[in-house]
């Protein structure tokens, strides 16, 4: 099993990881490590504990507000394919209905020809 090796908050650690994934999870660790950084502009000097656990709590928050996003997105397009559908159905419709209306017209044609040939 590989291992990243990251850097948080001026603490080291080893992770284990899957052969692959050591940039991966580094890339993680570069992003908590930037918004407990962003923190810290914003807050100062609050403690390493308190810092990290909110650098957590606003990454889980951006997860959420992001989740959340995704499901509504996920639901827009649901209903999008659904009014698409409706709206193919209805086109077909209003094409078998134009069908036969010009089979009638047609036919109406050929009888006034017909009448009009034998006169």
């Amino acid at each position: 099993m590989a291992q990243a090796v990251v850097t948080i908050a001026g603490r080291t650690y080893r992770m284990a990881c899957e052969e692959g994934e050591e940039a991966h999870i580094e890339g993680l660790a570069q992003t908590v490590q930037a918004k407990i950084d962003e923190l810290r502009g914003a807050f100062g000097e609050i403690g390493d504990q308190r810092i990290v656990m909110m650098a957590a709590i606003t990454l889980a928050d951006e997860l959420f507000v992001a989740r959340k996003q995704a499901a509504e997105a996920r639901e827009a397009v649901e209903t999008a394919r659904a009014e698409v559908e409706t709206a193919q159905l209805r086109r077909q419709e209003q094409a078998e209905w134009a069908a036969k209306m010009l089979d009638k017209a047609t036919a109406r044609v050929a009888a006034a020809i017909k009448a009009l040939n034998q006169s």
